[in-house]
């Protein structure tokens, strides 16, 4: 007697990053082919693996991420889980709001709030097809320890809380999916280590499996990053008894999926939104602040006063290539603060002995850090740009200076940055020293504080 097969239907998406320029298509994609399953009674689950909110995005930072909860909604996902853009680069306010309005599921099982689980959030969920067959789907998050503890969250290891929770719901469920915005590797040993969970949806490292990749038994898949693929995993389930007979990822081009001509105008609509959402005046700027990407400028200057005069650290250290244009003379609006520094980067005081903060400052002097690519790490421009150094200097004589004190082994002195700056890639003393990062607060917020606080109005 020939076996009773269903197929299950999973499409996904991962750091999409507010980058709208194909979500038109991906969004009527992903409609029709619902209805499409639906009609020929067929499961069809849509999920989503985090960092789809990216404050870069003035639609984003115009409608503090709620706008895109509502293009989810109109999309008709399923269930999603927060990446660390939702998780960390958000306040907590903003956080507890963002999914108020949700018409689906937001599964996040290592994110606590005072020893329980946000609202908004559930650790696993499970629904059930037409033909009876029950997933359950778990999830979590990228563990940033010194940052959500800073905003005010408890957050416990991802791939640990996972195990847990696959297997408190196997015998309760015939299928298990995870959401996991830890990345590749985290999801390669995950899987490896529970192989109970049949299928890993990842995402972080905007790792990309075009036909997806077994580990043992375990399907991970995996659609890069930007909304450049839409993912589709199949699975074959026999009814008597309930097992998967097959299963498989597939990739779609979304710049191949069919366009309309109303899908730009539909784009920029939600740039247009955000803008009018942040026509909001800040401070009014009396002169003009010219860029120079490989030097100092107005500019920079400003910037710099402003983050020695939040943080009261003894100097600062940063890069020019943060700053996305200029500032001319006038008004100084929300928008204009978001279109110049975009960055979800916070500021950061790190505390440095003398001999630390020296090789920390002979290492900005690279000559070739300047025309570096910087791609990741919060970072939403292109070239590093020149290194700019504010109350640390050099005498004529060599010796190097924080504010008014002669910088030397044995003292300490603080250090106002960036906090992409912290993870070792540019100046590995700064991944170990003790930091003080500031949060929710990002750099445009600073800048546009020292605006107003100069009394210009």
């Amino acid at each position: 007697m020939e076996q009773i097969i269903e197929t299950i239907h999973i499409y996904h998406t991962n750091d999409v990053h507010s980058h709208f320029e194909s979500w038109p298509q991906i969004s009527r994609y992903l409609r029709e082919r619902k209805r499409q399953h639906i009609e020929h009674e067929e499961a069809c689950f849509v999920f989503d693996i985090g960092d789809f909110v990216d404050r870069s995005h003035p639609f984003t930072e115009g409608t503090a991420g709620k706008g895109n909860t509502h293009l989810l909604n109109q999309a008709g996902y399923d269930a999603v889980t927060i990446g660390n853009n939702e998780g960390i680069t958000m306040s907590k306010t903003a956080l507890n709001l963002l999914y108020e309005d949700a018409n689906f599921d937001i599964v996040l099982g290592n994110l606590w709030d005072d020893g329980q689980y946000p609202e908004w959030a559930i650790p696993s969920v499970s629904y059930t097809t037409g033909k009876g067959t029950r997933v359950g789907i778990i999830g979590a998050t990228a563990e940033y320890q010194a940052f959500y503890s800073k905003l005010g969250w408890q957050i416990t290891p991802p791939r640990e809380t996972l195990k847990k929770l696959a297997e408190q719901m196997k015998d309760e469920v015939d299928v298990i999916v995870c959401l996991s915005h830890m990345g590749i590797h985290e999801d390669e040993r995950l899987a490896a280590e529970c192989p109970i969970i049949d299928v890993i949806l990842g995402a972080h490292t905007h790792h990309l499996f075009p036909e997806g990749k077994f580990v043992g038994p375990v399907l991970l898949a995996a659609t890069g990053k930007y909304g450049e693929y839409l993912g589709h995993v199949t699975l074959k389930i026999g009814l008597d008894p309930k097992k998967i007979t097959d299963r498989k990822a597939v990739l779609y081009r979304t710049d191949q999926l069919a366009h309309v001509e109303e899908d730009v105008r539909e784009v920029n609509r939600l740039i247009d939104a955000g803008n009018q959402a942040m026509n909001e005046k800040v401070f009014f700027n009396p002169i003009p602040l010219r860029q120079n990407l490989f030097g100092e400028s107005e500019l920079s200057s400003f910037f710099a006063r402003a983050l020695i005069a939040y943080t009261e650290a003894d100097c600062a250290l940063f890069n020019a290539g943060i700053f996305l244009g200029s500032l001319e003379k006038g008004w100084v609006s929300k928008g204009d603060l978001h279109a110049l520094l975009p960055h979800p980067i916070n500021p950061c005081v790190v505390t440095l002995d003398g001999e630390l903060l020296t090789e920390v400052y002979e290492q900005s002097l690279n000559k070739e850090w300047p025309e570096i690519e910087i791609k990741g790490l919060g970072f939403r421009g292109t070239l590093m740009g020149a290194m700019i150094h504010e109350r640390l200097y050099q005498n004529r004589y060599g010796q190097l200076f924080a504010g008014n004190r002669e910088v030397l082994a044995g003292k300490t002195y603080t250090l106002a940055t960036l906090d992409m700056f912290t993870f070792g890639f540019f100046f590995p003393a700064l991944k170990e020293a003790e930091k003080d990062y500031y949060m929710p607060e990002l750099i445009r917020d600073i800048f546009g504080w020292y605006g107003k606080e100069q009394n210009i109005d």
